[in-house]
């Protein structure tokens, strides 16, 4: 939001200038992927498109959304699946677009694609220090932990509220859960499946 170039602004949270939508229309209604119709992501997809056509997309702290999320493991998962597959498909858009914003945000876009990378290798090496040697990967779990500790922090500190640093606990759910489902999606990115609807 400090570049004026929100990566991603959420369906249900985000309000568009009407004329700058109109202006995007026909781009936005025929988002094809691999040759084929693509309707899901299409909020990440909107918002980069705003971004190529030189908007800024801003956020606002103060602003009140409702929506509907999952409450069981089945339905997170699917979404989270959906998710990964926008994200993975909209970043080669976002790649083309990058050397006309600030640099920071093309750190930020690497950093949201690698970062995932390197803790899925990061978690592979010490499963597998683990299954070889039978020694416990301390150092692995230490560097993990020391991240997600400083992230969450930093967080905690911008918005000025403790309740940040819960989501350090995310980071089990994110190498159990999501790296799986995240390798899968990257396999898997010509399905263009809801998952969520008949």
């Amino acid at each position: 939001a400090r570049f004026g170039a929100v990566m991603c602004c959420c369906g249900p949270c985000a309000m568009y200038r009407r004329s700058a939508l109109l202006l995007l229309l026909d781009q936005y209604e025929t988002q094809f992927f691999r040759g084929k119709p693509s309707d899901f992501g299409e909020d990440r997809h909107l918002t980069i498109l705003m971004l190529k056509a030189g908007f800024r997309t801003e956020y606002v702290p103060d602003a009140v959304a409702a929506t509907v999320v999952p409450d069981r493991l089945g339905p997170y998962l699917r979404q989270q699946l959906r998710w990964a597959r926008s994200t993975f498909r909209d970043t080669f858009l976002a790649l083309r677009l990058l050397p006309e914003l600030d640099r920071y945000l093309t750190l930020d876009v690497v950093g949201q694609n690698l970062g995932p990378l390197l803790l899925a290798v990061s978690a592979l090496a010490a499963l597998a220090q683990l299954a070889i040697t039978a020694t416990v990967p301390w150092w692995t779990g230490l560097i993990i932990a020391s991240m997600t500790v400083v992230r969450c922090s930093v967080a905690a500190f911008r918005a000025r509220e403790l309740r940040f640093l819960g989501f350090s606990l995310h980071t089990l759910i994110n190498i159990f859960l999501l790296l799986p489902v995240k390798a899968y999606a990257l396999c898997t990115l010509s399905n263009s499946d809801w998952l969520s609807r008949g």
